[in-house]
């Protein structure tokens, strides 16, 4: 199948075309009345057809809004687009289309879909888009808004299932920890999907994002344990600093010669009370440390 490419329609000045128009009509009247006056009945064959002939020259007149265009078909061949706003003659025997150049916005219905995991959530999306080539809107595609209907849903789909909802793996992509990534990557599958019908896709963004309703207090309940594994490791990682810091400085600073015994135990009190959940309660020893 030949794609077919836009291009700009003959047409001319719709107020000089006007301005014939009725010139034509007002002088068909006149030779009409002046020929009922005078009994002529003859100056009738070629003074209806004259006035027929100008009703079709006006049907060539047509007012183009600001973000707007026509297609015109003639005789089931294209015959070109006029995107240039005002008033306009064509030719009366062209099928004139509206097409409309405004920003449209898609907001998807809430999508159930797994992720790369398997796991199934329920994902929406806002479409931004707008028709930049109107021939191909009109005759690549049956409905074009429909089509950028079912496209952009196949598309959030398809991108939905490449990444996991959440990634504990920092050098991983997640649909919740990269959203402006997702949703530029979202843009670009779109838009290689819309090409066809000569959509431009001009901004994607998740409006809706979160587990599935029988999933989701599992989920919740495995987020916050990992969130305390991760909040305990950090803990740990930095007592372990602290008490390495400690036994460094009485070393270097003399300030006290501690066995491999008393190291030991001086770092398990250290931890203890580094890592405990609660405030530790210090025991003063007034005698020997044996």
């Amino acid at each position: 199948m030949e794609a077919i490419k836009e291009k700009d329609a003959p047409k001319s000045n719709g107020f000089i075309a006007l301005f014939v128009i009725l010139l034509i009509a007002a002088l068909d009247i006149y030779l009409f009345v002046n020929a009922a006056i005078d009994d002529v009945p003859i100056r009738m064959a070629y003074i209806i057809p004259v006035l027929l002939v100008d009703l079709i020259l006006l049907g060539g007149l047509v007012v183009i809004q600001p973000n707007e265009s026509r297609v015109l078909v003639l005789f089931g061949k294209y015959a070109g687009t006029i995107r240039e706003s005002g008033f306009w003659w064509v030719n009366p025997f062209t099928t004139k289309r509206k097409v409309s150049l405004r920003i449209h916005n898609f907001i998807s219905d809430k999508i159930k879909v797994n992720d790369v995991h398997g796991n199934p959530i329920e994902i929406a999306a806002v479409i931004v888009w707008r028709v930049i080539d109107s021939a191909r809107a009109t005759f690549d595609v049956q409905n074009y808004e429909q089509f950028v209907s079912i496209q952009s849903e196949t598309a959030i789909r398809g991108i939905a299932s490449q990444y996991a909802y959440d990634s504990s793996e920092h050098d991983k992509m997640s649909l919740v920890g990269n959203q402006h990534e997702v949703a530029e990557e979202l843009k670009k599958y779109t838009q290689s999907r819309l090409e066809i019908a000569g959509i431009e896709i001009m901004e994607t963004r998740i409006s809706y994002l979160a587990y599935a309703p029988e999933i989701a207090q599992a989920m919740l309940r495995r987020q916050q344990a990992q969130a305390v594994v991760a909040a305990r490791t950090k803990i740990v990682e930095g007592a372990v600093g602290m008490v390495d810091m400690a036994l460094r400085s009485l070393s270097e600073q003399h300030i006290v010669e501690l066995d491999e015994e008393k190291k030991a135990t001086m770092v398990n009190n250290l931890l203890v009370a580094l890592v405990s959940e609660v405030s530790a309660q210090p025991v003063i020893n007034a005698g020997s440390l044996y």
